[in-house]
């Protein structure tokens, strides 16, 4: 029985050892799999350079939606930049804190031709990744918002310091940055400290850190230093930005950060701007879009004061669709902006070729074209913050200057065409004067109706039909309104035209 027991005891222990061993061999292999980059993990680079505008945030959308439609799992996005238009740069963190299929990754890198910064609408689109890498030598920061105005870049107002303040805090909050950091470099009243809570580091608004002496006890809480203090933006350098918490690491290299990541080096892609995306930058472009609009209004102009539809209407017509074409595919066209633009059109040619003079209809229209391209030019309506009454103002600054040099241009070449030699063949240079011998009607004719009187069949304004001695024919006046019924005397025939006046 003893011997029984001893033998049963020796399997036993024989089995234990075995399944510890079983045990480490199964840990070991979890450990080394769980260390190993995953080789077949693709990440995606997206860069986000130079200005942040229209054209940019065009291009950043259409690569995501590629990287999406390929399952990527990951996307980084290199930025290096100073900033740009406010709205823009909250479509992008919008845009990227609204990922949920795909991890993402800011990387602030060094490159020779880069400025190795993330400054302004670039601290603002870095903050909304899921995670931030910084190379050495970089910073980002300085985030606060600044508007145009004719004595140069000054401080928006509080209103839209507020806004931006807030989004940036919660897109920190939801991140799980440091929300004192976030707005520090957002508004420059905020005043941020380095402290320690129970010994461990904390950063605060000065606010926050007052709120809590008055709730722990002070062996609990001290202050340590000051990071940003009152009065001036915060920007920190990737040796801050990971001291505090904010950055997940200070690499080099793009591979190193994929490494960190758990991908092999070897496994990114890079995007980058098509020439399609190169030609919508270019044709969007201010200096393009104005070009364009001076085309389309002086095309537009030579076209209403010709008869029949030529080559001035279809230079308008290419330059106008150009125009709203580029804007449309940067998203800040939809049917409002075209119906308004088109109904202006329509009320213009219906104020020059059916109701005489120029009026209600004229005004109107002018106006519904103006307001069509300048709301083409802006993905708001009605402005609701400083920046975006600033955006309004520059886009109708530069539709109303346009408008204004296409009234210029029109006349000098009315005047200037018809002298250049290429175009003599294009207008008529022979004046035939009454005074020639030139007529539409034999001299009896003329003097069967000089001098003569009559009654005005309708309205003379200044041109309509009267009645001289029992013959209807059409008259105009000199400018001077006739009443129906009222009498006139013919004062002059030149061809076809015969010039009348009240009787007096």
């Amino acid at each position: 029985m003893t011997k029984f027991l001893e033998s049963l005891t020796l399997v036993s222990m024989k089995g234990m050892r075995v399944l510890l061993f079983t045990l480490f061999i199964l840990s070991s292999l979890l450990l080394f799999a769980e260390t190993q980059p995953v080789q077949d993990t693709q990440i995606y680079i997206i860069p986000i350079e130079g200005e942040i505008d229209r054209s940019l945030t065009v291009f950043v959308r259409r690569s995501i939606e590629k990287a999406l439609s390929e399952n990527i799992q990951h996307i980084i996005f290199e930025i290096d930049t100073f900033g740009g238009r406010v709205d823009s740069a909250l479509q992008l963190a919008a845009l990227i804190g609204s990922l949920s299929e795909v991890s993402t990754t800011a990387y602030v890198g060094l490159n020779p031709e880069g400025t190795a910064v993330s400054w302004s609408a670039g601290a603002l689109i870095a903050f909304s990744a899921d995670r931030i890498y910084m190379a050495p030598g970089t910073s980002i920061g300085s985030a606060a918002p600044i508007i145009q105005s004719p004595e140069g870049t000054e401080a928006a107002d509080e209103k839209t310091v507020s806004a931006l303040r807030t989004q940036m805090a919660a897109i920190a909050e939801k991140n799980n940055y440091p929300k004192a950091i976030a707005i520090a470099m957002v508004d420059s009243d905020s005043e941020v400290i380095e402290a320690y809570f129970d010994d461990q580091l904390q950063i605060l608004t000065r606010s926050d850190f007052e709120s809590m002496k008055r709730t722990y006890s002070e062996d609990r809480i001290r202050e340590e230093s000051i990071i940003s203090a009152e009065g001036k933006l915060l920007a920190l350098t990737a040796g801050e930005m990971e001291k505090y918490g904010v950055s997940s690491g200070t690499f080099s290299t793009l591979a190193e950060v994929a490494q960190d990541l758990g991908a092999d080096g070897s496994s990114l892609i890079r995007f980058s701007p098509t020439a399609a995306d190169q030609v919508v930058t270019f044709l969007t472009s201010a200096a393009v879009t104005s070009i364009l609009v001076l085309i389309g209004i002086i095309g537009l102009f030579m076209e209403i004061s010709s008869p029949g539809f030529g080559i001035p209407g279809g230079v308008a017509l290419i330059a106008f669709a150009i125009l709203f074409t580029g804007n449309t595919l940067l998203g800040t066209v939809g049917s409002l902006e075209l119906i308004i633009f088109v109904l202006g059109i329509a009320l213009l040619v219906v104020e020059i070729f059916i109701i005489p003079g120029f009026g209600a209809a004229g005004i109107t229209g002018i106006f519904l074209m103006i307001s069509g391209l300048v709301l083409s030019m802006q993905d708001f309506v009605i402005p609701s913050f400083t920046w975006q009454w600033d955006l309004l103002g520059r886009n109708i600054l530069i539709i109303s200057g346009n408008v204004i040099a296409a009234f210029i241009a029109f006349g000098i070449l009315a005047f200037l065409i018809p002298k250049y030699t290429p175009f003599k063949r294009l207008t008529l240079s022979l004046n035939q004067e009454t005074s020639k011998g030139y007529t539409a009607q034999d001299m009896e004719e003329v003097d069967n109706f000089l001098h003569k009187t009559g009654t005005a069949v309708t309205t003379l304004r200044p041109s309509g039909k009267a009645s001289i001695e029992g013959e209807v024919i059409q008259v105009e006046t000199a400018g001077e309104y006739v009443e129906k019924d009222a009498e006139i005397i013919v004062t002059a025939v030149n061809g076809n035209r015969i010039l009348v006046r009240r009787k007096t």
